[in-house]
């Protein structure tokens, strides 16, 4: 009887594999502002958020900087160096206190061979960044900066996520959101000042999304569309 007991089958959690310290494997704080990792690094670990917000950007050879993304727990990035990229093609930073877990591309290569479920945890996040991608490549395609900026708004809001919107903090200020939807600061105040007369958001430091403003986007109301043309400098 006694060789006919299987062993107990071994229980892997990925959230808790992330938080803890291991082979390959560092969980560190950064204050505000601190730089992750910069452009031009060697890009030999892929980073996992445990709390906090980072915001990666892109300098160009002219010198030109624009924020490629605004991520925030439960998200990895730097994952590049685990297919082909050698160095950093931007620069990653805090925007908050944050605690992070860096994982070395050969530790990081392993779990994904070894454990399953970390493996899909992994996937699931690639496929939803790349479908975010796409999604974003139609918007910047065939939208106004107008409706753009609606819809970061919202995504940065969280509207469509399980839990409830939550504001936007004063972080990301108006150059970031120009940057992001490929516009001018002068602009992204017109805007601001539109949905706020139309009652579409609300803002005291932080910006605040309200759902008529998800009805307007989706709905494709005109009132996004009316008005005087901003100042398109």
């Amino acid at each position: 009887m006694e060789g006919l007991v299987k062993p107990a089958k071994r229980h892997f959690d990925p959230i808790a594999f992330l938080a803890k310290v291991g082979t390959g494997k560092t969980v560190q704080k950064y204050r505000k502002n601190r730089i992750i990792y910069a452009q031009g690094e060697e890009a030999d670990k892929v980073f996992y958020i445990q709390s906090g917000k980072v915001k990666v950007t892109v300098v160009s050879e002219q010198g030109k900087e624009a924020v490629v993304g605004l991520l925030e727990a439960g998200q990895f990035f730097g994952e590049g160096c685990l297919h082909g990229q050698t160095v950093r093609v931007g620069t990653a930073r805090a925007m908050h206190e944050c605690l992070i877990t860096s994982i070395t591309r050969r530790a990081m290569l392993a779990a994904l061979r070894r454990e399953p479920r970390f493996a899909e945890l992994f996937t699931t996040y690639l496929v939803t960044r790349s479908n975010r991608i796409e999604e974003d490549l139609i918007d910047q395609l065939f939208n106004s900066s107008e409706k753009r900026l609606a819809r970061l708004l919202l995504l940065l809001a969280n509207f469509g996520k399980d839990r409830a919107p939550t504001p936007i903090d004063a972080s990301i200020n108006q150059g970031t959101l120009a940057e992001m939807i490929g516009t001018t600061r002068p602009r992204v105040s017109f805007f601001l000042n539109k949905f706020r007369k139309l009652g579409l958001i609300s803002y005291n430091g932080n910006i605040e999304v309200h759902h008529s403003l998800l009805s307007a986007v989706l709905l494709e109301k005109p009132q996004l569309e009316r008005g005087d043309e901003p100042p398109n400098v």
